[in-house]
């Protein structure tokens, strides 16, 4: 074999496997493998013979035909898992019931073998979700970790005709304690209404 015929079967195996992964994440893969294997030993083990030596041991009972169509039936709702997965619930929760029912009908379901895997299969089944889209997912976390900007604190309240009333602290004071607003001065002190006695002079 040349190795540019290798190299094309990898390419082709790489592909597959790629596409595998991608159709296998779409569905209810596990679920629905779990719950075809437990249909198997389910329907078969009521019509196996066991050979011990020179003794033939038949495992089947009266209740071998609702075994096969339990086994059936478990088989049908892993290939519906896998091709129909609107309906992932419903099939998992009558997998779930079919194993409980193939306790006393199937041979202890199937030896335990088949009860456990269809229970399992059943149970991924229910729980089973389709998962988001990575725009979608990403633009969720960015709309949770939006915050407003904090509205200034020093921004005067109205109330009706009355005068703005400053919410944060008050302005510091100047000269004489007037008000240190911008482009306000204080009034200059008169010193010689003192020198006569606090009269002003003409």
């Amino acid at each position: 074999m040349s190795p540019e015929s290798t190299g094309q079967n990898e390419h082709y195996l790489t592909v597959f496997r790629r596409e595998f992964r991608t159709w296998r994440g779409n569905r209810p893969f596990w679920a629905g493998l779990f719950t075809m294997a437990g249909g198997l030993p389910i329907a078969y083990f009521p019509y196996a013979n066991m050979h011990l030596g020179n003794v033939t041991l038949a495992m089947s009972t009266t209740a071998g035909a609702g075994s096969l169509i339990i086994g059936v039936l478990l088989v049908t709702l892993g290939l519906t898992m896998w091709f129909h997965q609107i309906v992932r619930v419903f099939a998992g929760v009558a997998a779930i019931l079919l194993a409980l029912i193939s306790i006393p009908i199937a041979n202890f379901g199937g030896f335990v073998m088949g009860f456990v895997l269809a229970m399992l299969g059943g149970a991924l089944s229910v729980s089973w979700a389709p998962a988001q889209p990575k725009a979608l997912t990403e633009s969720a976390e960015d709309s949770d970790g939006f915050e407003e900007p904090a509205k200034d604190q020093a921004a005067p309240a109205h109330h009706g005709d009355e005068s703005p009333v400053f919410t944060s602290a008050p302005p510091t004071t100047g000269f004489h304690g007037a008000a240190a607003y911008p482009g306000r001065q204080p009034a200059p002190y008169d010193t010689a209404a003192d020198a006569d006695g606090g009269r002003p002079r003409a």
